[in-house]
C-alpha cells in the first residue's frame, strides 16, 4: 500500500508509518520472533527437503516465510489480547527480523546440498553410479552429528564476507534485488492501517489453501497401497502418454510452484521434457543393445540414464559457463550507468550526507538514514571472517580425510570474490547462480585431489563450502534488501541471520535424515528421485577422473548440445538487450536442462499452476496479483507438511490400505477373467 506525500516527489510509502516509533535494533528481535523462526523454518525446511528429493526444483520462500509469519504472530497476538496479557505490538521490523530467520534456515536445504552434492556421496550414489569407486576414500556415509558439526563450521562465514558490500550494492549502486523488493512491498502492505483488512484476507486464504492441500494429500495416500497406484496415476493424456510420463500429477506442490515461478520457467520445463522424454530418449531407448547393454536397469548410468544426466550436465555447463562470463560485462555495463547517473545527480550517494540531498525522496532519505544509523564495522567483517575460516580450516580436514589444509586455504581466499559476484549479480537478474559456480569448484578441487586420493568426496566437500558462501552472499543481500525498505537495522538482520543459520544447522540436518532414510527404502525410486545427487556426482567423477564407464556415443551427444545452450543463451541475452519481440519465446536453458532429470509429470503440474495464473489474470487481475502468491504458497507448505509423516510412514512400512490402478480394456478383461478364475 502506498500513501501519498509530497506530489512533488511522488507517491509514499513511509508516510503511512510516520508516526510509527522504530524500535531499536536490539528491541526488533524478541523472543516470540525466535520461537516463531524455528517453528516456521521447521515447516519451510520439510517443504524444501520434500522439493530436493521429488525434482530439485525449490521456489523462492520469501514471501511464503513473511505470509506465515504474519499469520503466526496475528494469532499469538490475539490470544493474548483476549486473556489481556499485556504483548508489544507486532511490528513490520519485527515481521522482517522473523522472514529473515526462516529464510536462512529454509534456504539451507538447497544451498547447503542435502539434495545434491551431500547425497551424492553417499555409499547409495556411488552403487547407483557404478563408477567403480565404491571404497571409503572416495564415499562418505551421513552422519548426523558429523553433519550437524560440519554445517556450524562452514554456514556462518559467508555472513561475514559480504557485509561489506552491503552500502554499495544497495545505497550506491541501488541494486534491483526483486525478490527483497517484492517481500519488502508484501510486509509493507500488510502492516499499513489500509492494509488491514487485506492482510486479514490473505491470512485466510492462505490457511485454506494450506488446509485444502494438506487434507487432499491425506485423502490420496489412502489410495497408493502399491506401485502406480492412486489417484496421481490417471492417464490423463492416454495409455499411451501415461507409460512415457505424460499425465498430470495432481500434485498441489508443483501447481503452487507453477504460480510462483515465472511461465517462461514452466513453458520451458515443459519444451526441455518434451525434447527428452519423447523425442530423444525413445530415440535412444530405439539404440538398446547396440549402443549400450539391453540388462542395465532404466536407472544405470551405464544405460539410458546415463545419457539423460549427461545431456542435462552439458546444458547446465553450458548455460553457467555463458552465465558467469556475462556477468563481468553487466557488472561493469551497470557500473557505467550508475556512473553516469551519479554524475547527472552531482555525485548524490558520495556520503551519508546525502541523506539531506533534495534529489531523494523524503522514502529514500528515511530509509537510508535508518540503513546507515546502525552501522557494522568493517573489521569486524573481516576478523569475524578470518577467525571463523581459521577454525573450518583446522577442523574440516580432521572430519575429511580427503581435504588437506591447503585446499581450505585456497577456497577461503577465493570464496569472498566469488561471493561478491554472485550477490551482484543476484541484484541486477534476481538469479542466483550460486549451483553454476558450484560445478566450476567440483571439477577444480577434484581435478586438484585426484581420484587416487579422494578426490570425488574432497570435490563435493569443497563445494559445499564454497557454495554456502557464495548462495548466503545472494540471499543475505536479497534479506538487507527488504531491511532497507522496511526501516529494519542491518544489525538486527545480521543477528536475525545468525540466529536463523544456527536453526537451520540443527533442524536441517535431522530433516533430511528422516528423507535420507525413506529415500534409502524407497526400492521404486519414483518418489524420492532426487536427480542432482547423481549429477554431482558424475561431476565429481570426471573432475576426479574416475570415471571412464560412458554410454556408447553420449559425449558425442553432449558436445553440440553444450554449444546449444551457449547459442541459446546467448540469443536469449541480445533479445533481451535489444527488446526484441521474441525475448518471450526464447526458453530458458537451466529450466530446460532440469526438465531432463526429472519426471514428465512434474513439468505438466508446473504448466497447469501457470496457466491457472494466467486465467486467474486475465478474469481479475487484481485480485490474482493479491491472493495468488498466497494460494501458491499454502498448496506447497500443505504438501511440504503432509511430507514428514509420510517419510515416517514409509521408514516404519506402513502401507496404504487400498489401491487404485488405471487399465487399458483389454488387460482389465483378462484381470477380470483371471479373478473370475481364482473365484472359482
Amino acid at each position: 500500500m502506498e500513501a501519498v506525500g509530497d506530489p512533488r516527489e511522488g507517491p509514499s510509502t513511509e508516510r503511512a508509518f510516520e508516526g510509527e516509533t522504530i524500535q531499536a535494533w536490539t528491541e526488533q528481535i524478541s523472543m516470540r520472533s525466535v520461537v516463531a523462526s524455528i517453528l516456521l523454518g521447521t515447516i519451510l525446511s520439510s517443504v524444501g527437503m520434500n522439493l530436493v528429493f521429488m525434482s530439485g526444483v525449490v521456489p523462492s520462500l520469501n514471501i511464503p516465510a513473511a505470509m506465515l509469519s504474519l499469520f503466526l504472530l496475528k494469532i499469538w497476538t490475539h490470544i493474548l489480547r483476549r486473556f489481556d496479557v499485556f504483548h508489544q505490538p507486532f511490528t513490520r521490523q519485527e515481521n522482517t527480523v522473523i522472514q529473515t530467520c526462516v529464510v536462512a534456515c529454509a534456504s539451507m536445504v538447497s544451498s547447503g546440498g542435502f539434495g545434491s552434492f551431500m547425497l551424492s556421496m553417499s555409499p547409495r550414489e556411488a552403487t547407483e553410479t557404478k563408477d567403480g569407486l565404491v571404497e571409503d576414500i572416495n564415499v562418505s556415509s551421513p552422519s548426523l552429528g558429523r553433519l550437524i558439526i560440519f554445517y556450524f563450521l562452514i554456514s556462518f562465514v559467508g555472513l561475514f564476507a559480504i557485509i561489506p558490500m552491503r552500502k554499495a550494492m544497495i545505497i550506491r549502486h541501488r541494486l534491483t534485488y526483486a525478490t527483497g523488493t517484492a517481500t519488502a512491498h508484501l510486509i509493507n502492505s500488510l502492516h499499513t492501517p489500509q492494509g488491514a483488512q487485506q492482510a486479514k484476507r490473505q491470512v485466510s486464504v492462505m490457511l485454506k489453501s494450506l488446509a485444502g492441500s494438506l487434507c487432499w494429500d491425506i485423502f490420496q495416500w489412502f489410495y497408493t497401497g502399491g506401485p502406480n497406484c492412486g489417484l496421481a496415476s490417471i492417464p490423463t493424456f492416454g495409455l499411451k502418454a501415461y507409460q512415457k510420463g505424460f499425465y498430470f500429477n495432481f500434485s498441489a506442490t508443483y501447481v503452487g510452484v507453477g504460480m510462483i515461478c515465472p511461465t517462461l520457467v514452466s513453458i520451458s520445463m515443459l519444451i526441455g521434457t518434451i525434447l527428452s522424454s519423447a523425442i530423444m530418449l525413445p530415440y535412444i531407448e530405439s539404440k538398446k543393445g547396440v549402443w549400450f547393454n539391453a540388462l542395465y536397469k532404466e536407472n544405470s548410468m551405464m544405460g539410458i540414464y546415463g545419457y539423460k544426466v549427461l545431456i542435462s550436465i552439458a546444458m547446465m555447463l553450458g548455460d553457467g559457463l555463458f552465465q558467469l562470463l556475462l556477468i563481468p560485462f553487466k557488472t561493469m555495463s551497470n557500473l557505467r550507468r550508475k556512473q553516469q547517473q551519479l554524475e547527472a545527480a552531482t555525485n548524490a550517494f558520495r556520503s551519508v550526507d546525502a541523506i539531506r540531498h533534495p534529489a531523494l525522496s523524503f522514502d529514500d532519505r528515511r530509509r537510508t538514514h535508518v540503513f546507515l544509523k546502525d552501522n557494522i564495522p568493517f573489521s569486524y567483517a573481516i576478523i569475524g571472517y578470518i577467525m571463523l575460516a581459521t577454525i573450518s580450516t583446522i577442523a574440516i580436514p580432521h572430519m575429511y580425510s580427503q581435504i588437506k589444509y591447503q585446499h581450505m586455504i585456497v577456497a577461503y581466499i577465493f570464496a569472498p570474490l566469488l561471493a561478491f559476484c554472485n550477490a551482484y549479480g543476484t541484484g541486477i537478474t534476481d538469479l542466483n547462480l550460486y549451483t553454476q559456480y558450484a560445478k566450476i569448484v567440483i571439477l577444480v578441487f577434484g581435478f586438484w585431489i585426484t581420484a587416487a586420493k579422494g578426490g570425488v568426496v574432497g570435490g563435493l566437500v569443497i563445494c559445499a563450502i564454497m557454495t554456502m558462501i557464495i548462495a548466503t552472499a545472494g540471499d543475505f543481500m536479497q534479506d538487507l534488501k527488504t531491511s532497507y525498505l522496511t526501516l529494519t537495522s542491518p544489525r538486527s538482520m545480521l543477528l536475525a541471520q545468525a540466529i536463523g543459520t544456527a536453526i537451520g544447522c540443527i533442524i536441517n540436518p535431522i530433516v533430511f535424515w528422516v528423507f535420507y532414510h525413506c529415500y534409502l527404502n524407497d526400492t521404486t525410486g519414483s518418489y524420492y528421485a532426487a536427480p542432482f545427487a547423481r549429477v554431482h556426482r558424475i561431476i565429481a567423477l570426471v573432475g576426479a577422473g574416475g570415471f571412464i564407464k560412458l554410454p556408447k556415443y553420449s559425449i558425442a551427444l553432449s558436445i553440440p548440445v553444450f554449444f546449444a545452450a551457449i547459442a541459446t543463451s546467448a540469443l536469449r541475452e541480445v533479445a533481451i538487450h535489444k527488446n526484441w519481440h521474441i525475448q518471450h519465446y526464447i526458453p530458458s536453458v537451466a529450466a530446460m536442462s532440469a526438465a531432463f532429470l526429472i519426471h514428465p509429470t512434474m513439468s505438466i503440474d508446473m504448466c497447469v499452476g501457470s496457466l491457472i495464473l494466467l486465467a486467474w489474470n486475465k478474469a481479475d487481475s487484481e485480485n490474482a496479483s493479491l491472493l495468488a502468491p498466497v494460494v501458491a504458497s499454502g498448496l506447497i507448505c500443505g504438501e511440504g507438511i503432509f511430507a514428514i509423516p509420510y517419510s515416517l510412514l514409509g521408514t516404519y512400512k506402513i502401507t496404504p490400505p487400498m489401491c487404485i490402478r488405471f487399465l487399458a480394456s483389454d488387460v482389465n478383461a483378462k484381470v477380470d477373467a483371471f479373478l473370475a478364475k481364482q473365484a472359482g
